[in-house]
């Protein structure tokens, strides 16, 4: 005989029982890591909404072109494996064009989903293959979205059918009444939309709907100091609620190069990173202002906490647009700037991989200037937050309790060591200074987080030495 049993029972027939149990033990939480999250301007797609991506992405096709929808691409390049991006603004008026049927009467209006002023057309036709009849719009000479739907006198309605069942970009409401067969039309012309527009009131709304999200680097794609200050004050305020969120910004290179360390210094933030100067590519094409702050964002975003943006290549870039004196560096390295330099093959690089932080308050050490080392101690308190958040309320505030979440703790701690992110000493301990009362218990984290070798100092000592040849 076999079965199961539960603690505490006895079976009346001889055999074999069995149960199962957790052995103990907390799954440790990974990085979270490569994703950025940025808020554009564009002529299509829903407004204040994040709408996750990934390189493969079609972003013309979500958010059209012509306007800051680049700020996606860029962050891409700069190696972010997925993102959140949102279009920022309120008004804009939306697309039409009315439709007829075969007696010249209107037989309803097609009209886009999003506010714009993306350029469309429509073809009303008989499809080439099958009996039904074909709605094609088109984004310049693009197929954007073909539907098929039955001929006949019930043709109004049931393009209204087809393109709710296809797709949310584009909607039918036909006129009360008209049917008929809807006359044929080859590109008429779609009439053009309104942008809404965006100042910091829709800024702080796009941030807003990027907040039940969790990325690394955000990017706005504007220069207005204004809209930086308030990503800045953003990221402080999620930060204070559990976030552990960075931003990157840049200047043009129009704004005196004083102006713009002087911009840097002022966040003294840990979370703010600043691009200083400009690049250029191979194409002529320069990268400054949201753009080199979406490329350096999203390697910001990219590298593992193990790694050292300093020196780090841009590929892809082949020049700087201004290149700074020696001086000129150490000035705005002083000032919290990410400066781009030429490393000994002519390659554009990074610097130093550094944050605004200036002048450390008195909880923070100069480590926290350091981009490689602001990473790692987000990703031990997130890593952390997202192992130990499975014992809230599922174990007593006692010895052993408070021992199961040390124990939890230590073990992403052991975990980064071998990532070789921390080094051996760091640990998580009970407060001794603030015992356990209630509901409430306090811990510390002793750490000691790793830095690249980023100046090496070489002494070479020369002796003279007299000739003891015997020569003559």
């Amino acid at each position: 005989m076999a079965g199961t049993f539960t603690i505490g029972e006895t079976k009346t027939r001889p055999g074999i029982y069995h149960r199962y149990e957790n052995a103990g033990g907390v799954s440790i939480a990974g990085a979270i890591n490569g994703i950025g999250a940025g808020v554009i301007q564009a002529n299509w797609g829903p407004l204040n909404q994040a709408i996750e991506m990934e390189p493969s992405t079609k972003v013309n096709q979500i958010f059209g072109s012509g306007k800051t929808e680049d700020l996606i691409t860029k962050m891409f390049d700069g190696g972010i494996t997925s993102g959140f991006f949102v279009r920022a603004g309120t008004g804009g008026t939306v697309p039409s064009v009315k439709l007829k049927n075969n007696s010249e009467t209107d037989a309803g209006t097609l009209t886009g989903a999003y506010v714009g002023d993306r350029k469309f057309t429509v073809t009303i036709r008989d499809s080439l293959t099958t009996d039904d009849r074909e709605c094609i719009i088109y984004d310049g000479t693009t197929e954007f979205l073909k539907v098929s739907f039955p001929s006949g006198e019930g043709e109004p309605k049931a393009l209204k059918e087809a393109l709710a069942a296809k797709t949310k970009d584009f909607i039918f409401t036909p006129e009360d009444s008209v049917n008929g067969p809807l006359k044929d039309v080859l590109q008429e012309v779609i009439t053009p939309g309104t942008n809404p527009t965006a100042s910091t009131t829709e800024y702080s709304a796009a941030f807003d709907a990027l907040e039940p999200y969790v990325w690394n680097v955000l990017c706005v794609d504007t220069e207005d100091t204004a809209i930086h200050t308030l990503m800045a004050t953003y990221l402080n305020r999620i930060y204070e609620a559990g976030a552990y969120p960075m931003g990157c910004v840049a200047p043009k290179t129009s704004t005196a190069l004083d102006t713009r360390m002087t911009n840097a210094a002022a966040f003294n933030d840990p979370k703010m990173h600043y691009v200083l100067n400009s690049a250029k590519d191979a194409s002529g094409n320069v990268y400054e202002g949201y753009k080199l702050a979406a490329r350096v964002g999203g390697m910001i975003a990219a590298i593992a906490s193990n790694q050292s943006l300093t020196h780090e290549v841009l590929s892809g870039m082949t020049d700087l647009v201004e290149s700074l004196t020696n001086t000129q560096i150490i000035n705005a390295l002083k000032k919290g700037c990410i400066v781009l330099t030429k490393n000994e093959s002519g390659q554009v690089q990074i610097e130093q991989g550094i944050n605004t932080l200036i002048t450390p308050n008195g909880e923070q050490d100069e480590g926290w200037k350091k981009i490689r080392r602001v990473k790692t101690r987000f990703e031990l308190m997130q890593r952390v937050d997202d192992t130990t958040e499975k014992l809230v309320g599922k174990v007593d505030n006692d010895t052993d309790g408070r021992a199961t979440v040390i124990a939890a703790g230590n073990g992403v701690i052991k975990t980064m060591i071998g990532e070789k992110k921390l080094l051996d000493g760091t640990k998580m301990l009970e407060d001794d200074s603030n015992p356990a009362q209630g509901d409430s218990a306090w811990f510390v984290f002793e750490v000691y987080d790793k830095d690249s070798m980023e100046k090496a100092y070489m002494t070479y000592r020369f002796r003279f030495a007299a000739d003891t040849s015997g020569a003559e």
